[in-house]
Order: C-alpha cells, then sequence, then structure tokens
C-alpha cells in the first residue's frame, strides 16, 4: 500500500523517515536498520542515514511499506 509522508521543509532525511514510519526508535538505529534491511528510493538501495529525500520520491521500507514524500503545500491539492 502506497502511503504519504507530508513535510514541510526543503528534504528528509532517510533516517527521519524510517523514525516517522516507526521502523526505528531512535536515529542511532538506521544504521544498523540500513545494514539489514534493502530501503530503497525510486527504486534504488540506500544504505546512506543521511540520504535527503524530495517531494516526489518514494521510499520502500521492507515490512513497513512504500511512502512517497509530499511537500505540505501540495498535500491538499492532491
Amino acid at each position: 500500500m502506497q502511503e504519504t509522508i507530508t513535510i514541510d521543509t526543503e528534504f528528509i532525511t532517510v533516517t527521519q523517515v524510517l523514525k516517522y514510519v516507526g521502523a526505528i526508535g531512535t536515529g542511532g538505529q538506521a544504521k544498523w536498520f540500513l545494514q539489514e534491511h534493502p530501503v530503497q528510493i525510486d527504486g534504488e538501495l540506500e544504505d546512506r542515514r543521511g540520504k535527503k529525500v524530495y517531494p516526489g520520491q518514494v521510499v520502500t521500507i521492507p515490512g513497513e511499506g512504500h511512502f512517497t514524500i509530499v511537500q505540505a503545500d501540495d498535500a491538499h491539492e492532491a
């Protein structure tokens, strides 16, 4: 199922996405999580916890789902 994450900043980091969806409890767990789980951004594997994710990109997290990043200003237009 495709869900959305609405942000009011220019970007969100992979760590922030993982925390938002509940895949990790703290930012310190991100490095371990990314070593153990094949997280993808727009279909490409990503293992950098600080990687910037911009509106329009899709993050796939095993066991959690697919999440499209949307800008707050665009959220009510969709």
